[in-house]
């Protein structure tokens, strides 16, 4: 029995190392190319490892694009989204869960058909609104229609329905409001949701490519993804550059999941509790 066990474990443990394997090989091969010039990037048969590691890229990446304005507008973009999303998510999903109102389930049908929708069909509309508001090529327009998300809304609504109703209820038997029970009882115990919706939210804003292409058309006021694609020439592209350019716009990221994965891991684990 044993034995069994243990085969069972060794294979399991094999296809695991296998699978991390696959996984984390197109990010070394970024980052090794990214150390390498041109031609070793589009020598045949490729190489993994450069013959000498060479930061030219990162260099040219610096000169050729205002890249501290561009990581800047990023880091504004993504932050406003995180916090709009979390405070509006927040108190919606809150809603949902505990209040009762007219029309509360219709209400949730309808944000919830949001998710079967593909978001290139909010496109038009939401650019004719920027328009209006006259915010084209503004930092504004890049997280504005961002600020409330459906996915958002359902995965703090499937968070608050697992808290018991009774520390609510005692919260308000104590003396305190509705604001006081969903701020100093309810969030405090939703914490790794609230954190889950974070990184969930600023990985899609970090790497929102077609929205900040759309409204903003001045090199100073795009984000990372619109700019680094000027990096690709019609004829020639410098591969080595492209791959330096992409290894500094995913440090960020990762240093997020790695610093808050035990959160996170909470967090999509609790999305599919049921209601």
């Amino acid at each position: 029995m044993r034995n069994r066990q243990s085969i069972q474990h060794f294979f399991i443990h094999l296809v695991l190392i296998i699978g991390t394997g696959v996984t984390i090989l197109p990010f070394l091969w970024m980052v090794f190319t990214s150390f390498k010039t041109v031609g070793e990037a589009m020598a045949i048969p490729p190489t993994i490892l450069p013959k000498a590691f060479n930061f030219d890229s990162y260099k040219n990446i610096l000169d050729s694009l205002p890249f501290g304005r561009v990581y800047l507008n990023t880091i504004i973009s993504t932050v406003a989204t995180v916090i709009g999303q979390i405070t509006f998510c927040t108190m919606a999903g809150y809603a949902f869960a505990r209040l009762e109102f007219p029309g509360k389930n219709i209400i949730f049908i309808i944000i919830l058909s949001v998710l079967m929708v593909p978001g290139q069909i909010f496109l038009v509309p939401q650019y004719m609104i920027i328009l209006k508001m006259g915010l084209l090529d503004t930092i504004p327009a890049l997280f504005l229609p961002n600020l409330f998300s459906a996915f958002g809304t359902f995965m703090m609504r499937q968070f608050f329905t697992s808290i018991p109703k009774e520390l609510e209820e005692a919260a308000m038997l104590d003396g305190c409001n509705r604001f006081q029970t969903f701020g100093r009882i309810m969030v405090p115990l939703v914490k790794s949701g609230v954190v889950a919706l974070v990184i969930f939210t600023a990985k899609f804003a970090w790497n929102d490519f077609m929205w900040p292409l759309i409204v903003n058309t001045s090199p100073k006021m795009m984000t990372l993804g619109p700019s680094l694609s000027t990096l690709q020439g019609q004829y020639t592209t410098n591969y080595p550059a492209q791959m330096a350019g992409a290894v500094m716009a995913v440090v960020p990221m990762v240093l997020l999941f790695f610093i808050f994965q035990k959160q996170f891991v909470e967090g999509v684990a609790h999305t599919g509790v049921k209601g």
